[in-house]
């Protein structure tokens, strides 16, 4: 008669750094025996292997070098001015979301933002030409079409700040062609344009950029003067994107005489704060 012999192997692995070890244990239910030996074992190892890629200066990099240079974190002072803005709360003009998005809709379509905006385009063409000349011209007809002193301070500080800032930390070759500081003075949006086309960014990514920036600044100079609330504010941003990619659009294409504006109450309102009695800001 013979005697059936179950036998069960129990398999512990070890795992370490580099491998997987397997130590079989026999147990033989026949002779009531347990013993360790070499059997044949078929192991499967899966290996994954992670991979970490340097970011280097590429256009990964250069995009989020795009959206740094736009953030409030970039040390160009952008909240201390409001476009005039504080005077219109004060005046009465805005009491809340609805005179706010109004106010923001004439500046984008007829307003100094708009200007702006096709000098940046000017001046990013004139770098990508490398056309110095060009990118000096486009900024004196910035400088010159401030309409009032604080207008010109708030260009010309954000836009010195900014190159500073970025010779320090991004420098380019554009940038190098740009007044120094203490020279004569440098337009923001044109400070950014060269700082944008020497970096490779695309006119149609750049421009769209910077005039949302621009118009979320005022926005958040809005909800600081009290004028709405933070909830407001972003319903007045969400609904002038589709006017602001319309803007930067037509800006992208325009050529410099289609330069103009017409929006005489905001340039009042600039005028009007240099005597303004009680302010927080310096616009």
């Amino acid at each position: 008669m013979n005697t059936a012999t179950i036998i069960m192997i129990t398999i512990t692995p070890i795992i370490t750094a580099t491998r997987i070890i397997a130590i079989p244990t026999i147990r033989a239910s026949g002779s009531n025996r347990t013993c360790m030996g070499p059997i044949a074992v078929m192991t499967m190892i899966t290996t994954t292997t992670t991979r970490t890629d340097m970011i280097t200066n590429s256009a990964c990099s250069n995009d989020l070098a795009l959206f740094l240079w736009l953030s409030p974190a970039f040390p160009v002072g952008a909240f201390a001015y409001s476009h005039g803005l504080e005077w219109a709360v004060e005046a009465g003009d805005i009491v809340d979301a609805l005179s706010l998005r109004l106010w923001l809709e004439d500046l984008s379509d007829h307003g100094a933002p708009r200007a702006d905006a096709t000098l940046f385009a000017a001046a990013h063409r004139a770098v990508s030409r490398q056309d110095w000349i060009g990118l000096n011209d486009a900024n004196e007809l910035a400088i010159a079409l401030a309409g009032s002193m604080e207008r010109r301070l708030e260009t010309s500080a954000q836009g010195l700040a900014f190159l500073l800032a970025a010779r320090a930390a991004w420098d380019c070759e554009a940038l190098a062609h740009l007044p120094a500081a203490g020279g004569d003075p440098v337009a923001y949006a044109v400070a950014v344009a060269a700082a944008s086309a020497g970096h490779g960014f695309r006119l149609e990514s750049a421009l769209p950029a910077f005039v949302v920036a621009v118009f979320a600044n005022l926005v958040s100079a809005a909800v600081r003067l009290s004028a709405i609330g933070q909830t407001d504010g972003q319903r007045v941003l969400a609904a002038l994107l589709p006017r602001l990619a319309a803007m930067a659009g037509e800006c992208a294409g325009a050529d410099l005489e289609a330069l103009g504006g017409c929006t005489f109450r905001s340039d009042l309102a600039a005028l009007r704060h240099e005597t303004q009695y009680s302010r927080l800001f310096r616009t």
